[in-house]
């Protein structure tokens, strides 16, 4: 009998980590794939995946709408309530052998709370990082919840063990966000950026930089003045510019709020916004551009693999693991001026800090080959 792996996906950001590996368990003979949609990426304003999912076949066994409108730490805390709630029916519906929890995000632990009380084999990617910010504590709490974990690099593996955890449930696999990376999709992105978005026409045979912008939950009251330092640092580089909308965290309004008063002032000629991209797309782009912006984890994490020039603004990804192609900024005019003027066109060392590309092959060989987990943890001590 197939053993049943229920993988939960909040956001666009969680399908792109996850999309081999969900093909490959789907694939094996003995697993049964069960996909949940939830959070944000069953929202249209986020980019809805139903149709994503739908195109690359997989099938959605389950939806859960947990997202109250705000985005502030009030609804993100009532959110994860929700989401808790929802996902616990969804869980005593399916009947999972195992859940797979990817991240270090609200739905994330609230995806972890549910199947760790309901006795599920919770799996856990991308433990043990550190961020220095909000999402840190979720994620070594989610850890404390898990039974397996996947770590995306060594030194993650080692926190992991750090935190108590028994060795012989942690793994280094690398993280599945890097197995899609070799693929070629350059007229793909070609004809989605003319086709897709709002703003300027952009050329990607010239210069171009990738604009990916979340708020610091932290820090969220910040985000409208934080991002108008941004505009104005990338105006002045005087370059065309495709600009990913922010995500569901506290904070993105003002993020949004901002880019839409300088839209109306036609202050962004140059600038295309996009709300989502298909994974294939949006990793073309990593390839492609002229050099990154942002703080995005993947201008770290995906891009440390690609060797593109990549500028973190601000302390949202402070404290990761980086590879010589990142470069750290705070928000002075200036600052993100001058450093973008010196990363951008540069290619890096290619970098395998987060794996070498076969990072769902090994957890979908370990998955396939497990036994039996003891879900009373003390007695791994």
């Amino acid at each position: 009998m197939k053993k049943k792996v229920c993988v939960v996906i909040a956001s666009r950001a969680n399908y792109g980590r996850a999309k081999v590996l969900l093909q490959k368990i789907k694939n094996s003979k003995k697993l049964e794939l069960q996909t949940v949609l939830a959070a944000s990426s069953l929202l249209e304003k986020y980019g809805d995946l139903r149709e994503i999912l739908k195109k690359d076949k997989i099938k959605v066994n389950a939806e859960a709408f947990i997202v109250l409108e705000g985005e502030n730490t009030l609804t993100m805390a009532k959110s994860t309530g929700i989401a808790i709630v929802e996902l616990s029916s969804i869980f005593n519906n399916l009947k999972p052998d195992m859940v797979i929890t990817i991240g270090d995000r609200y739905e994330t632990i609230a995806t972890a709370i549910a199947a760790s009380y309901m006795n599920k084999i919770l799996i856990h990617i991308q433990g043990g990082e550190i961020t220095g910010s909000i999402d840190e504590s979720v994620r070594h709490a989610i850890t404390k919840l898990s039974h397996l974990h996947f770590a995306s690099t060594v030194k993650s593996r080692n926190n992991i063990i750090r935190l108590g955890e028994n060795k012989r449930n942690v793994y280094f696999s690398g993280c599945p966000s890097i197995d899609i990376l070799s693929e070629n999709n350059r007229k793909k992105l070609s004809h989605y950026v003319k086709k897709i978005g709002v703003g300027s026409d952009i050329n990607i045979n010239n210069p171009f930089y990738l604009v990916v912008f979340h708020p610091v939950t932290t820090k969220y009251e910040k985000s409208y003045k934080q991002t108008q330092i941004l505009i104005n640092s990338i105006i002045r580089l005087n370059k065309q510019v495709i600009w990913l909308w922010p995500n569901v965290d506290a904070g993105s309004d003002g993020i949004s709020k901002c880019i839409r008063i300088n839209r109306e002032k036609n202050k962004l000629d140059k600038f295309r916004f996009f709300k989502n991209f298909p994974v294939e797309i949006y990793n073309e782009l990593l390839k492609s551009a002229h050099c990154l912006i942002g703080n995005s984890s993947s201008f770290i994490r995906e891009a440390s693999y690609l060797g593109s020039p990549s500028i973190i603004v601000g302390d949202r990804q402070l404290k990761r693991e980086k590879s010589k192609n990142v470069g750290l900024v705070n928000f002075q005019e200036n600052e993100i001026y001058k450093i973008v003027k010196k990363y951008e066109g540069k290619k890096f060392k290619k970098s395998r800090i987060y794996g070498d590309g076969k990072a769902s092959a090994r957890i979908v060989k370990i998955l396939e080959r497990l036994r039996e987990i003891n879900i009373q943890k003390s007695l791994n001590y």
